[in-house]
């Protein structure tokens, strides 16, 4: 279904038109995730026709840590979104916790907010709808590069041109199997789960990070006092107790400080939400020559905390090069994916390094508890680790 705008600005435009302006517009994002809608709100900001295709409706829950970095509050800024209209918490202080409950609490050095993704995403929805941008609600099925210009097809059989394509539809699509994207023919062990609660007990300016055998969960504040549990784990450690309520009870409570979270908080969603096959495996940054953003470009371990700055961060990249591109004829598409690739690798290769190396510690209890004895006497060895995977305000 096309969505047609309520305004079409000044003017008269006939339907016609209109539809024509859909089907060829400059710049075609492919997910309506974070990555999607800020670069959509940005090109669209620079005077760029945007056309987004999303699969579902807004708003949805996402499985997601929902911690953003306050690295990107500029940026939105930039972009004439006011996040914090929503008072959200703001969070300072980072608790992590071994398996045997082993504690350290260390200070955020940026620090950041608590929202979630049903709240986030359908607030850039609006006000990318509000500034002009058109989307549809379709599967993308194929996409095609031929003559200098790309070709979409949607599960409905039609067809859409563009000169440029985001590829951000995050940690794994139907799409990457039909590209053949080469992270997508390994299976990967990694299960995410996601779920909100009622729980009084949890400081609204504190992350919490909690080890368990097989995995890690990370609870937060979100809008409204609400709590977020999100977990990633080992799809083995979950397959043995054979169900989440199960899992939840017996393996994640394992660490002291979930098993009281677990006792005494109560669900707000029927069942907690769940992906599997999540891949942190090297991804191609240029594919088929789409710009990736976001997860499609790269995931963090989520006990970075930085997969949600990161994403929008990377929809600034993009768009600062897909802008040069189609204002400047001497800018070729060679520098277009070239510069980007270069960005891209600057700003989040040695952050996506540091995370797989911190995932490798998290994931062995013993060294693992180690290492948290050894940091627990030095606040800026694990803020120097904090530092690492989280960058510098973005300004526009």
């Amino acid at each position: 279904m096309i969505r047609i705008p309520v305004c079409l600005g000044a003017g008269i435009f006939s339907l016609n038109h209109y539809l024509h302006e859909v089907k060829n517009p400059d710049v075609i994002i492919i997910g309506g995730g974070l990555a999607g809608l800020t670069a959509a709100l940005d090109l669209t900001n620079s005077g760029k026709q945007v056309l987004v295709f999303e699969k579902n409706s807004y708003p949805n829950h996402k499985v997601c840590g929902e911690y953003v970095s306050n690295e990107v509050l500029p940026y939105l800024e930039s972009l004439g979104t006011n996040v914090q209209q929503f008072q959200l918490p703001k969070i300072d202080s980072l608790r992590i916790s071994t398996q045997k409950g082993k504690t350290m609490e260390v200070k955020l050095p940026l620090g950041g907010f608590g929202i979630s993704r049903y709240t986030f995403d359908n607030f850039l929805y609006n006000a990318a709808c509000q500034k002009g941008v058109d989307f549809i609600f379709d599967s993308v099925q194929k996409v095609q590069f031929l003559d200098d210009t790309f070709c979409v097809t949607t599960s409905a059989k039609e067809k859409y041109f563009g000169k440029v394509v985001l590829a951000a539809f995050g940690k794994r699509s139907n799409l990457d199997i039909k590209m053949q994207r080469e992270f997508i023919q390994a299976k990967s062990p990694w299960l995410g789960l996601k779920c909100h609660y009622e729980y009084e007990s949890l400081p609204s300016n504190v992350v919490e990070l909690h080890n368990f055998p097989g995995g890690y969960g990370g609870l937060s504040q979100v809008e409204g006092g609400i709590v977020n549990f999100c977990c990633l784990v080992r799809y083995e450690s979950f397959k043995q107790e054979g169900s989440i309520d199960a899992f939840l009870e017996k393996t994640a409570s394992q660490n002291p400080f979930l098993q009281e979270f677990f006792s005494k908080a109560t669900p707000k969603f029927k069942a907690p939400l769940s992906i599997a096959q999540i891949s942190f495996e090297p991804k191609k940054t240029i594919d088929q020559h789409m710009l990736m953003c976001g997860d499609a470009a790269g995931l963090i371990h989520p006990l970075c905390g930085n997969g949600m700055a990161m994403a929008i961060h990377s929809a600034k990249l993009a768009s600062e090069q897909v802008d040069m591109f189609l204002e400047n004829p001497n800018f070729t598409r060679k520098d277009l994916e070239g510069n980007y690739q270069l960005l891209w690798e600057k700003n989040f290769r040695r952050r996506l390094w540091t995370g797989r190396q911190l995932q490798k510690l998290m994931m062995h209890t013993k060294w693992f508890n180690l290492g948290m004895g050894l940091t627990a006497n030095s606040r800026t060895l694990l803020q120097g680790l904090i530092r690492s995977t989280h960058g510098k305000p973005i300004l526009n």
